[in-house]
């Protein structure tokens, strides 16, 4: 059995590793467990923190789940990261791993643009906190964007304000690892391109020891 940790941004990522992720892991001979970091103010204490998980966590990989959305603004790549959203996540990815020294055993991900949007891959997922005219707004919003990660990251758009905008009563680390688990890894996959290139890296090193 392989290990992995994932570095998480807060709780409700943490949740979702323990709860969604690390299952799916299970299955291909790896034991994910998550760290939490407790928001990410600062890129620096990101940097301190992930260095030392990696150097101190030599034969286990180290990947994260931080948001795209409000990330500081000091982190390596979002000054310049352009173009599409996924070429966008990509640099500053690869431009955080280039900033800690490309160590061998770290794969940085970041999700876009926070953990809410992977909620809309299924809207149907909801259809226990919401009735069918909320259920309709929800669908009303992704069909306005290209996929569910393209949902966008200013402050007042953000994929957790528009379900709280329909669903004021939702609940990060509840409704929402519960709506996540509903529509499961493989249904994020589909239509989560980001999300699914992740997973395909760590089930690679998982089958074949290479990223």
């Amino acid at each position: 059995m392989k290990r992995m940790i994932v570095f998480c941004e807060g709780s409700t990522e943490e949740d979702f590793v323990d709860d969604v992720l690390a299952p799916f892991l299970w299955d291909v001979n790896v034991a994910a467990t998550p760290v939490n970091l407790g928001g990410v103010s600062k890129y620096s204490r990101i940097k301190r923190e992930l260095n030392q998980l990696c150097k101190s966590n030599k034969t286990a990989l180290i990947t994260t789940m931080f948001d795209f959305y409000g990330l500081p603004n000091e982190t390596p790549g979002k000054s310049t990261a352009r173009n599409s959203i996924y070429e966008a996540a990509e640099h500053i990815e690869s431009a955080i791993e280039s900033d800690l020294g490309n160590l061998s055993n770290l794969v940085v991900n970041v999700t876009l643009h926070e953990f809410e949007g992977l909620l809309f891959s299924q809207i149907s997922a909801f259809g226990s906190i919401a009735n069918e005219k909320q259920l309709a707004a929800l669908d009303a919003v992704i069909k306005g964007f290209e996929t569910p990660e393209h949902i966008n990251d200013s402050f007042e758009t953000t994929p957790s304000r528009r379900i709280l905008s329909v669903i004021p009563d939702y609940t990060k680390r509840y409704d929402g690892i519960t709506i996540a688990k509903q529509i499961g890894i493989k249904g994020i996959s589909n239509k989560c391109r980001h999300f699914a290139k992740w997973l395909e890296k760590l089930t690679a090193w998982a089958k074949e020891g290479r990223l």
